[in-house]
């Protein structure tokens, strides 16, 4: 883990000026929120994609509560044969052994520490900040979550697999060390692969991460019981 000045050091190398926000969804739960929960959707999706969900969420939230889903750009998808479509990165495919379009990762890594910032700004701490995504926005909030430089309240990946996995050790930050992580993964996913999911489980808490993990017996989707899972894990890591 890198303590908060190696971690300056080692980000400049690789980063550039940090981005501004994008635009985003954004709704609010009740009046003057003290909670954040930054939410990136999947591939070819846009912010609209889990609003319809807040309802379900906000009666079980101990606070008045921020959801800020942001859209994604356009851009070419290799894997869609170069269609354009919001993307958080490039896919050149779905395999352990591909590469991956790092470059692209990294870059909306940063958005997502702006949108973290953002909320700073508007004056909810980043303890008070849940960082989330389904699919490809899970990949990106897994990648900044750890990496972020201030204690996050929770990580959540939905039907997700854990983007350059050989960097985190070295690249994962102090502060989220200790970050409650949840994960969740449908068994009958045919777009990213069940076994995708319980590698990047296993990888986490093989670093020393504490990660919940749940498992449904659905395709690569959000289903009920999940939504009732997320609702209790919110309630624990923003209580």
């Amino acid at each position: 883990m890198l303590s908060a000045a190696s971690f300056a050091r080692r980000r400049a190398r690789y980063t550039a000026p940090m981005p501004e926000p994008p635009a985003a969804v954004e709704t609010e739960t009740g009046a003057s929120p003290s909670a954040s929960i930054v939410w990136l959707h999947g591939l070819g999706a846009d912010g609209h994609d889990f609003a319809p969900i807040v309802p379900q969420l906000a009666a079980r939230l101990p606070r008045p509560t921020r959801f800020v889903f942001p859209h994604a750009p356009v851009r070419p998808v290799t894997i869609n044969g170069g269609m354009a479509m919001r993307a958080w990165f490039d896919i050149y495919g779905i395999d352990r052994e591909i590469r991956q379009d790092e470059a692209g990762i990294r870059a909306s890594a940063e958005v997502a520490g702006a949108l973290i910032r953002r909320e700073n700004e508007r004056g909810v701490r980043s303890e008070r900040i849940v960082l989330a995504g389904f699919s490809q926005g899970g990949a990106v909030a897994l990648h900044q979550g750890l990496r972020h430089p201030q204690t996050l309240a929770g990580i959540m990946g939905l039907s997700t697999a854990l983007p350059l996995g050989a960097t985190v050790a070295g690249e994962a930050h102090a502060a989220n060390a200790a970050t409650p992580i949840l994960l969740a993964h449908g068994t009958l996913d045919a777009v990213l692969p069940f076994a995708l999911g319980t590698a990047s489980r296993d990888a986490l808490r093989a670093l020393g991460y504490d990660v919940t993990w749940h498992e449904y017996p659905m395709p690569h989707a959000v289903s009920p019981d999940e939504i009732r899972d997320i609702g209790d894990w919110l309630a624990k890591v923003l209580a």
